[in-house]
């Protein structure tokens, strides 16, 4: 096989060019097998193959620098870059990620898991280069989807007015997860249309390329270029906005064509200033079922069948909180026509496709633009709407400034319903929602909630809209484990909700760590871990802001420990706002807390990454028997951080 010849870029910049389409052809196969194991982002990687093996073959890695955005699509990379024999460990336990890391290889020049970064950071990369005397290329891949990300554009406005030069690879694949929307996808659509557009200006660059080039006669050059662009398509937007942002624009071209990408690269390399190459490519080229449907194969979680793209679903599995949420909003929109649902990218990971077909003209999808996602959720709000804002919770971080400005200085009634808060798995650390209960509990105005189970998000969701001012509800990834169903309580603001009596020890749990609770509760009601008759008391908090001081204080007359459990980050968390309630209100109770703590939570199974942390059933249950005095029979390990 020809992959088993590449250790390094190196070995592809020496193979035959009549090797290169077979070395494509066996990184597909790979990739699809590999994938349909261990779940990861297939079609995007299938679209990206001739593009990566074409750059492995014009620079010149690691002394040149390659940056992915978002680095989801760095399969192929790590396959050219030394890691073929670990890619079966693809997203696993110890295993290499499923994005670029700089810890992983010297060839991940820089790591990412958020879109619309690598503009930024190769300009950054290419002044530091200029200042340093280095001559190598610096190079940025970035898809069209993050595109309708700001920060891509004031990295392309900042790149203008430097003499620094790098090359920005725009992979147009017309796509992000779903299909990209707004006025920069329909720009982008002319420019793939007009072929006859940069022919004709290349024309013009060699009849005016005998110019004299002096001050004068070099805006010539770059004003009659221009009007050879506007000749050809007076009517149309061309690549215009690309020249006058200071790039050379080159394209668009074939991006599974190595030949052309390899001449468009070397050219690229020797053009001074900045350079945008136009690429298009095709999401999940190669693999017919990815191909047809690549916003179900962008990113698969699960396994499926390779000969005929076939998902395996479990057949215990059940409806996860995603899906209660796009029931539950579903549910209250019908009743009220000022309820608007806002996404930025996500409408199928946040379930709001659901939504987007019963009420079209309700629904928004802004792209890859949290911060404007939320800026125009306060807008509407503002304006009488009751906005419902679904975003994951590691990418709620980056509007931040408009949740704090925007949202909660001038308390509107915003909904931020965080999926994927807590531990979500094999993304990785760039996709941990473990900070929101800390980056939104400090903020005035704000109430954070979280719901044990799918059946809570209903009324959870009735009473945030029902507030006058913003109020986020987080909520994980997956399901609840199903086991423990009870009639739900009214929301009250503030107040928890005792679901078992015991003494002696409290567990306070939020979100879906009551679960866990329960569990433990069962376990030690058992007697596999000693007496049964010394049970805790089980709490489901709901609120993380506010905390329920009145049952802390009722806690504290017949309790000498509370164990609070949260999916979270312990430092500034859910246990931490417990501590200082405690602590305000003079309380003599000690405070334990289990959660996640100051390290980065590498991927993983979330079972896996659960019981490393303690929050498991047994762990718990040990540490109450112990804080009991009662005598544990049962073997576990250790918990230990």
């Amino acid at each position: 096989m020809v992959i088993e010849r590449i250790q390094t870029p190196a070995d592809v910049k020496a193979l035959p060019r009549a090797d290169l389409d077979e070395l494509a052809r066996e990184i597909r196969d790979m990739l699809v097998v590999t994938c349909s194991r261990n779940g990861g982002h297939l079609a995007p990687n299938l679209g990206v193959v001739e593009l990566t093996i074409a750059l492995h073959r014009v620079l010149n890695l690691p002394a040149d620098r390659l940056l992915w955005d978002v680095s989801h699509q760095t399969y192929v990379h790590k396959l050219l870059t030394g890691r073929r024999d670990r890619f079966h460990t693809l997203r696993a336990g110890g295993g290499i990620s499923g994005f670029a890391m700089r810890s992983e290889s010297e060839y991940d020049a820089f790591g990412a898991g958020h879109a619309s970064t690598s503009v930024s950071a190769a300009l950054g990369m290419a002044v530091a280069r200029d200042l340093a005397g280095g001559r190598e290329s610096v190079v940025a891949v970035i898809g069209d989807g993050a595109l309708t990300g700001g920060l891509a554009y004031e990295a392309l406005n900042n790149a203008g007015q430097l003499p620094s030069s790098f090359i920005v690879v725009l992979n147009d694949n017309e796509m992000s997860i779903a299909p990209n929307v707004g006025a920069i996808s329909s720009y982008l659509s002319v420019l793939r249309s007009k072929p006859l557009a940069n022919f004709a200006r290349e024309k013009a660059k060699d009849v005016l390329g005998h110019m004299p080039f002096g001050g004068t006669a070099r805006k010539a050059l770059a004003s009659a270029e221009v009007a050879a662009m506007r000749f050809v398509a007076p009517a149309e937007k061309t690549a215009v906005i690309f020249e006058e942002l200071g790039f050379r624009y080159m394209g668009p071209f074939d991006g599974h064509n190595i030949d052309t990408l390899v001449d468009a690269f070397e050219t690229a390399v020797h053009v001074g200033g900045p350079v945008l190459v136009h690429v298009r490519t095709i999401k999940g080229k190669g693999y017919e079922p990815a191909e047809k449907d690549a916003r179900t194969f962008h990113g698969v979680s699960g396994a499926f069948d390779v000969e005929n793209g076939k998902l395996e679903i479990k057949p215990d599995a059940r409806p996860t909180y995603s899906d209660a949420f796009a029931s539950a909003l579903g549910e209250v929109a019908a009743k009220d026509e000022r309820i608007i649902a806002i996404t930025a990218a996500m409408p199928d990971g946040t379930k709001l496709s659901k939504f987007a077909k019963a009420f079209p003209n309700r629904f928004f999808d802004v792209g890859i633009a949290e911060a404007h996602a939320v800026c125009f959720a306060a807008g509407a709000a503002a304006s009488g709407m009751k906005p419902v804002c679904a975003i994951y919770s590691t990418f709620l971080q980056r509007a931040y400034d408009q949740i704090v400005h925007d949202v909660c200085v001038q308390n509107l009634p915003v909904v931020f319903c965080m999926d994927r808060a807590g531990l979500v798995g094999d993304d990785g650390p760039t996709h941990m929602g473990l900070y929101d209960i800390a980056y939104l509990r400090t903020l005035p105005n704000m109430l954070v909630l979280a719901p044990r189970n799918e059946d809570e998000l209903l009324p959870m969701l009735e009473f945030a809209l029902d507030q006058n001012g913003p109020v986020a509800i987080r909520y994980p990834r997956g399901s609840s484990n199903g086991r423990h169903h009870s009639p739900i309580a009214p929301i009250v603001a503030g107040r928890s909700e005792v679901l078992r009596r015991g003494k002696g020890v409290a567990l306070v749990a939020l979100g879906n760590t009551v679960d866990v609770a329960l569990d433990a509760y069962d376990l030690l009601a058992s007697g596999e871990f000693g007496r049964s008759d010394a049970l805790p008391t089980v709490v489901n908090a709901r609120f993380a802001k506010p905390v329920d001081g009145a049952l802390l204080d009722d806690l504290a007359k017949d309790h000498e420990l509370i164990i609070t459990l949260e999916e979270h980050a312990l430092a500034g968390g859910f246990g931490s706002a417990v501590v200082e309630s405690v602590c305000d209100r003079g309380l003599r109770v000690a405070v334990e807390r289990i959660g996640v703590p100051d390290i980065l939570v590498q991927h993983d199974s979330q079972a896996a990454q659960r019981a490393r942390f303690g929050l498991s059933a047994e762990s718990v249950a040990e540490r109450v028997a112990r804080s009991l005095g009662g005598e544990t029979i049962r073997a576990t390990r250790p918990f230990t951080l």
